[in-house]
C-alpha cells in the first residue's frame, strides 16, 4: 500500500458522494484509510439490514444471536453471524478534501469556500482566476452557463473534477483549465500536491494593470502605482486597508478602527502585509509591504495610523 492507493481512494470516495462499507473495500483501500487520517470518517449507517457476509449477494434483517453478538437472516445462506466490521463504513471529510486543494493551488484569497450548485464549490479566487470543484464533469458540460456565471473579468477558470473512465478529450472552452483530480494532484505528506503540465507550477495570467482612481490606487484598490515601484497587485484584505485608510482622508486614526472598517480582525494595519515565512524569498513578494510603508505614516506610542495621499480627497 502506498500514497497512490490513498489517492486513489479519494478520488473514488469523491467521486461516489456518500459512505462506502468496510468490507466493500479492497486491501489496500482499508490500510490507505489509517495513511488518510482525518480525511476519512467513520459514516453512520442503517444497521437494521446489512449484505449477507457469506454470499454477498442478498440483503438481510439484522437480529441478535441471544449470546450478544448479531446475525444476519440472509435469505438464501439463513442466519450468519455479523463481524463488527461487517456494519462499518467510511464517508471522506470533504472539507479536508477542499482546503487542501486550496493550499495546492495556493489559493490566498480570504472569502473562503462558497457552494454554487449542487456538488459544485468555488475554492476561491486566486490571481489567475476562479478555482471550481465540481463532483461531476457532465454536469457541468451540459450545463455551461454555471461555469459562465462565475468567470471573473477576462480571467481564465480552472475546474476541478474526477475524471470518467472513457474521457479523453477537454470537455470545456479553451479559456477554461480542466484539472482531473486523479492526474493532476496526489496525496503526499499527509497533504495534497499539485502535479502542473511538465513539471511546471501554474503560471498567473497577466493582467492589464488598472488606472488609478483614488490617488495612487484603482477604483477597488486591488493595485497602487508608486513612481519608485510601478504598479504593485494587492490582496483582498491589503486592499480593504487601503481603502479604509483613505476613507479617514489623511487624518491620524486609531489602528483598531481601522482595522473594523476594513473588516479584518486584527488591531494594526501592517499585519496583512507582512511576508509569510513560507513566502520569504519569493519575488515581488514584499512589494505590497514596501506600498504600505511608502504611503502609510504611524504613530506607534498613540496607536494612530495615517496615508497623507487621502488628505483633501
Amino acid at each position: 500500500m502506498n500514497s497512490h492507493h490513498a489517492w486513489s481512494l479519494v478520488c473514488r470516495l469523491f467521486a461516489e458522494g456518500t459512505h462506502v462499507h468496510r468490507w466493500a473495500l479492497s486491501p489496500h483501500e482499508v490500510a490507505a484509510c489509517t495513511l488518510l487520517g482525518s480525511a476519512i470518517k467513520p459514516a453512520p449507517v442503517n444497521q437494521q439490514y446489512v449484505l449477507c457476509p457469506h454470499c454477498n449477494l442478498h440483503r438481510g434483517q439484522v437480529v441478535g444471536d441471544g449470546k450478544g453478538g448479531r446475525l444476519c437472516q440472509c435469505p438464501e445462506c439463513g442466519p450468519i453471524q455479523i463481524e463488527p466490521q461487517d456494519l462499518a463504513a467510511v464517508v471522506l471529510n470533504e472539507d479536508w478534501l477542499r482546503q487542501k486543494l486550496r493550499l495546492a493551488l495556493e489559493i490566498n484569497s480570504r472569502d473562503g469556500i462558497d457552494q454554487v450548485g449542487p456538488d459544485v464549490w468555488r475554492l476561491g479566487d486566486a490571481r489567475q482566476g476562479p478555482v471550481i470543484l465540481a463532483r461531476n464533469l457532465s454536469g457541468l458540460v451540459h450545463a455551461p452557463a454555471t461555469l459562465d456565471a462565475l468567470r471573473v473579468n477576462a480571467s481564465r477558470l480552472r475546474v476541478i473534477t474526477p475524471k470518467p473512465i472513457d474521457q479523453t478529450a477537454h470537455p470545456f472552452a479553451v479559456d477554461i483549465d480542466w484539472l482531473p483530480l486523479q492526474e493532476r494532484f496526489a496525496f503526499y505528506g499527509g497533504g495534497i500536491s499539485f502535479i502542473a503540465p511538465q513539471g511546471q507550477r501554474p503560471t498567473e495570467t497577466q493582467r492589464e494593470p488598472a488606472k488609478p482612481v483614488y490617488g495612487p490606487f484603482a477604483d477597488d484598490f486591488r493595485s497602487v502605482l508608486l513612481p519608485e515601484f510601478g504598479h504593485i497587485a494587492l490582496t483582498d484584505a491589503q486592499a480593504s486597508v487601503f481603502g479604509s485608510l483613505w476613507s479617514f482622508k489623511g487624518e491620524p486614526t486609531r489602528g483598531e478602527r481601522i482595522m473594523a472598517k476594513a473588516g479584518l480582525e486584527s488591531d494594526k494595519p501592517i499585519d496583512v502585509f507582512k511576508v509569510k515565512s513560507r513566502d520569504k524569498g519569493k519575488l515581488g513578494v514584499d512589494r505590497p509591504l514596501l506600498a504600505y510603508r511608502a504611503l502609510v505614516v504611524t504613530q506607534r506610542r498613540q496607536g494612530l495610523y495615517a496615508m497623507p495621499c487621502a488628505s483633501g480627497q
